[in-house]
């Protein structure tokens, strides 16, 4: 029932309404705080990947090239640390940055994507083939005994693709397209 000088509800219904907005406020605030300790990815916390299939991972090629990145990226001109894999940690993978990391895997299975006409594009001697996906983009090096992909947020810049292909370029030899 609303107040007869004012036209305003009843004080109880204010103070409820009140109270309940304080409470939600509350309830939001604790969501917020357990989400953040309950376990997700956050700074210096291993990175958990999908398994994909790589069934040259355990290759020399692989070993030789991983053996062979740096230990740190240049992405839009900041630098990207290694992150720690979650266990069970792929083989051949290593990865840089947080919160959205570049991920190099080695010793993949041919991309299905690439076929006689794909359009590939090379960067420092490696031949690409660029999947893009949300808010990434993978891109497969396919012109070497392995394969090989760097899966790159869009944020990062050409820096992360630059810098492995220099690598790539350094430990792999070059080898025809398979289709």
């Amino acid at each position: 029932m609303a107040d007869t000088d004012t036209g305003a509800p009843p004080k109880v219904v204010l103070v409820t309404a009140s109270l309940l907005v304080a409470a939600l406020a509350v309830a939001v605030a604790v969501v917020a705080l357990t989400k953040s300790s309950s376990g997700q990815p956050g700074p210096n916390q291993p990175l958990a990947l999908v398994s994909v299939p790589a069934p040259q991972a355990g290759s020399p090629d692989c070993a030789k090239l991983i053996a062979g990145v740096p230990a740190t990226l240049t992405s839009n001109g900041k630098e990207l640390s290694p992150r720690t894999l979650a266990e069970p940690a792929p083989k051949a993978t290593v990865a840089w940055g947080e919160p959205d990391p570049v991920v190099l895997r080695c010793g993949l299975e041919r991309p299905p994507d690439l076929t006689q006409t794909s359009p590939l594009r090379v960067v420092d001697k490696v031949q690409w083939l660029q999947v893009e996906q949300g808010d990434s983009a993978t891109w497969y090096a396919v012109d070497r005994p392995v394969y090989l992909a760097l899966t790159v947020p869009k944020s990062a810049g050409t820096g992360p693709l630059q810098t492995i292909s220099d690598a790539i370029a350094a430990k792999l030899p070059v080898k025809p397209l398979k289709f």
